[in-house]
């Protein structure tokens, strides 16, 4: 535990020595606030529902631009094998590594709490949908982080690990669409399985303010899974 806690620590404190995290954080927030507030005005309703909708979206763009450079700068830069000499199980270093990114997206998502703040001071919103959001959130946000880790550490070019993870972010939140459903062959077999492994359709029900045990089961099932991966990947270095 304290080696992960030192890892944590390092690469916590990395993302703020860099003027990369602000502007990260700058542009979600303008983003997401300019995409709300634009629709909010217009229907003149005191809902943030539409807010959290916007987040998996934003995800796929914001979370891939947080882990591309995670393993693959240190690839590039080829310190990745010196970390691997250290006294610390790669398990170890993966979770360190994850807990960093988790709690830099994290401090994105709690800046952003001035949305239900305002909405709050402007009308009388429902706090069900409001709690359930930023709990879907933040669930959802780790599954993607998990995600983008193991696909960096595949490769050392950043660009190509931005974009397989927003791909395989995106194809993982579409696949339990309506629209994919309904055209699937065999959809009467596949699309509970399909609608079940979807990140997007789990994320709808917590959005809800409906927080299920399996919904939150399935989400750390998926963040173990790539974690999983992503030791796997580092493992298969030594013996390169």
């Amino acid at each position: 535990m304290q080696n992960v806690l030192t890892i944590f620590k390092k690469e916590f404190k990395a993302y703020f020595l860099s003027p990369v995290a602000y502007v990260y954080i700058t542009i979600y927030l303008a983003v997401t606030n300019f995409l709300f507030f634009q629709g909010f005005f217009i229907m003149n309703q005191a809902d943030v529902r539409s807010y959290f909708g916007l987040l998996p979206w934003i995800f796929l763009l914001f979370i891939p631009a947080i882990t591309m450079r995670i393993w693959a700068e240190e690839k590039k830069v080829k310190t990745l094998e010196l970390l691997l000499t250290w006294p610390l199980r790669d398990v170890e270093v993966v979770v360190g590594k994850f807990l960093a990114s988790f709690a830099f997206l994290c401090v994105a998502i709690l800046l952003s709490i001035t949305v239900p703040i305002t909405v709050a001071i402007l009308g009388d919103p429902d706090p069900g949908p409001i709690i359930g959001g930023y709990i879907g959130a933040v669930l959802m946000g780790a599954a993607y982080l998990s995600i983008g880790l193991w696909i960096s550490s595949l490769t050392e070019n950043q660009i190509v690990a931005f974009i397989f993870a927003m791909a395989i972010t995106f194809g993982m939140f579409f696949i339990g669409n309506q629209f994919v459903l309904m055209n699937l062959p065999f959809k009467h077999q596949l699309a509970p399985i399909l609608s079940y492994v979807s990140l997007g359709n789990h994320y709808e029900s917590i959005m809800r303010g409906v927080l299920d045990s399996r919904d939150i089961i399935y989400y750390l099932s998926v963040i173990g899974f790539f974690l999983f991966l992503n030791v796997r990947s580092l493992e298969s270095r030594k013996w390169e």
